[in-house]
């Protein structure tokens, strides 16, 4: 069994004393060059690494924030982490990742262990605006908290997130230009901010020219986009819509695979438009075409915003930062909608 190895030994080995060890590893001027040479020949000799995060937690701070995202899985986060992690890096503090897998619950017990250890600060896409508590809690025990991809009002923490009420709005003018009038809004629940901002930006920009129909989703997987499209397909072929604008890119990809395997032609006989624009969109079948966000700009952003507050010792200016989102056009909704026949079937 592998042991680990003491500052005791070190100091044995090196015929110092523990403070003198202390002082190499942490205020190495202070400690003779001749000595603080068989200190390190001892570390290096014995393979002893430093306990940090003991001794961080002795002086009541660490150099870890952490990130609790809604979904590992997304690719979207997977590059919000990256960002978040670019930055960090930059400041010699390590990022913490958490998975609330879209459920209430399981991030408060995540929030809960990350207080346990300490960390300096929390970023996070919450689950539902409506259950913050827990996090007002944070904030009052003295833990910065930034919010990323979600917009906020509050006073008491910065916010980073996208215009997605314009990002529909995209989305729909393009559908429209395109021809469609009956058009699917695939996406839930409601109660993630970006859902009902998506949809609140599809529903201005079409108004009274088309007709939407909301295809409500459990939660935004490849899964939920196939039973969406299920759905969609098993309609009345005079109801049925001849496209959809999709929540986020994992129900577009669901949309797509479930039409394609029913023999529906995208984006001949269905459009689909996503969000996010993640790097699976462009190598989808059929490319789709996507809201583009800057993924890891919000994760950088948010991260910095973060370390000014915990530098800033009381002096910091809460902040709201918002990026413009913008439509990329691909082979998934780049033709005219087809005149539709009554009669038709989509399987």
């Amino acid at each position: 069994m592998t042991t680990t190895t003491s500052i005791k030994e070190v100091a044995r080995r090196a015929g110092v004393s523990l403070g003198t060890v202390s002082n190499v590893l942490n205020q190495p001027e202070r400690v003779a060059e001749a000595t603080r040479k068989r200190v390190l020949d001892a570390i290096a000799e014995l393979g002893y690494v430093r306990n940090d995060s003991a001794r961080q937690l002795r002086a009541g701070s660490s150099r870890q924030i952490a990130i609790v995202v809604l979904d590992v899985a997304n690719p979207f986060f997977t590059d919000v982490v990256r960002g978040a992690e670019s930055a960090a890096e930059e400041h010699g503090v390590m990022v913490v990742v958490c998975n609330s897998g879209e459920d209430a619950d399981r991030e408060h017990r995540h929030l809960d262990l990350l207080e346990e250890q300490r960390v300096r600060g929390v970023l996070i896409t919450p689950v539902d605006d409506t259950r913050n508590s827990r996090l007002e809690k944070l904030i009052d025990r003295g833990t910065p908290v930034v919010l990323v991809d979600r917009g906020s009002g509050w006073h008491n923490r910065c916010s980073v997130a996208v215009n997605d009420v314009l990002g529909g709005r995209l989305a729909g003018e393009h559908l429209r230009a395109q021809g469609h009038r009956e058009i699917a809004f695939v996406g839930g629940p409601m109660t993630i901010q970006q859902v009902a901002d998506r949809h609140e930006g599809i529903k201005l920009a079409l108004g009274e020219a088309a007709d939407l129909v909301v295809v409500s989703t459990p939660n935004l997987t490849v899964a939920s986009g196939r039973q969406a499209a299920g759905q969609i397909a098993g309609m009345p072929p005079a109801e049925r819509p001849t496209a959809a604008f999709c929540a986020n890119d994992l129900l577009a990809l669901g949309v797509l695979q479930e039409m394609t395997q029913r023999g529906v032609k995208v984006p001949q006989d269905f459009a689909i438009v996503g969000y996010d624009d993640i790097e699976f969109a462009a190598a989808a079948a059929v490319p789709l075409s996507s809201v583009r966000q800057p993924r890891e700009q919000l994760g950088r952003t948010a991260t910095q915003l973060l370390l000014e507050e915990i530098e800033s010792d009381g002096g910091h200016e809460h902040r709201h930062v918002v990026f413009q989102p913008e439509l990329v056009v691909r082979a998934s909704s780049s033709r005219p909608a087809r005149r539709r026949s009554r009669t038709s079937s989509a399987g």
